[in-house]
Formats: structure tokens, C-alpha cells, sequence
């Protein structure tokens, strides 16, 4: 008999808690729709995905729009290596996105030419 109750006990306390979790949830969702969190977040993802302007490119590789190709490909080289020995992995692909950006750039000017 104590048996039985203590497994109704343990049924009826875990309906009430999932439906008490499936109500938060809502209710969660309906805040973020009314603080517009949900837009924020598409934004952002958004804005993460745009592509690396030449001005940044050149920031990161620390040249001018003077330089030539040789001096922004030893400028890579070099800090390529320094972030592939003791540097992250999130940096070395910023410089490594820096070039392709400025190799589009080059591409088109002796075209140009």
C-alpha cells in the first residue's frame, strides 16, 4: 500500500514539474519576443557574418594602402607564423582572412592595369 502512494506521489510530482517547465518555457519565449532579445540575437548573427573590409584587413596586417603585394605577403608570413607557434588559432585565421581580403584587392588592380 505505501508502495502505491509513493509511486502515485512520484507520477503526479513529475506531471507537475514538466508542466511547470513547459509554462516557463513559454513564458520565456514570450519575454524575449516582448524585449526583442530574438531580434538582437538575429542581428548579431547577422553582423558576425558580414565580410572583412580592406581598411581592417590592413589594420590587422599592419600596412598601408601604399604597400605593395611583397611587403603585405611578408607581413603575413611573419605573423602566421608567430600565432601558429605560440599564438591562437582565432588570430591566425584573422590574418589569414586579412590576406585573402587584400589578395581580392591586388587581383583587381592589375587587372586595372
Amino acid at each position: 500500500m505505501a508502495a502505491k502512494i509513493l509511486a502515485n506521489l512520484i507520477v503526479m510530482g513529475s506531471g507537475i514539474m514538466a508542466r511547470a517547465v513547459v509554462q516557463a518555457y513559454r513564458q520565456a519565449l514570450a519575454n524575449a519576443a516582448k524585449s526583442g532579445v530574438a531580434q538582437e540575437t538575429v542581428q548579431n548573427i547577422r553582423r558576425a557574418g558580414k565580410v572583412m573590409t580592406d581598411t581592417e584587413a590592413r589594420q590587422i596586417l599592419g600596412v598601408t594602402e601604399q604597400s605593395s603585394w611583397e611587403e603585405i605577403l611578408q607581413k603575413y608570413d611573419n605573423l602566421f607564423e608567430q600565432n601558429a607557434k605560440n599564438g591562437s588559432f582565432y588570430l591566425q585565421s584573422k590574418v589569414h582572412r586579412a590576406k585573402e581580403c587584400l589578395e581580392g584587392v591586388y587581383q583587381k588592380k592589375d587587372c586595372d592595369l
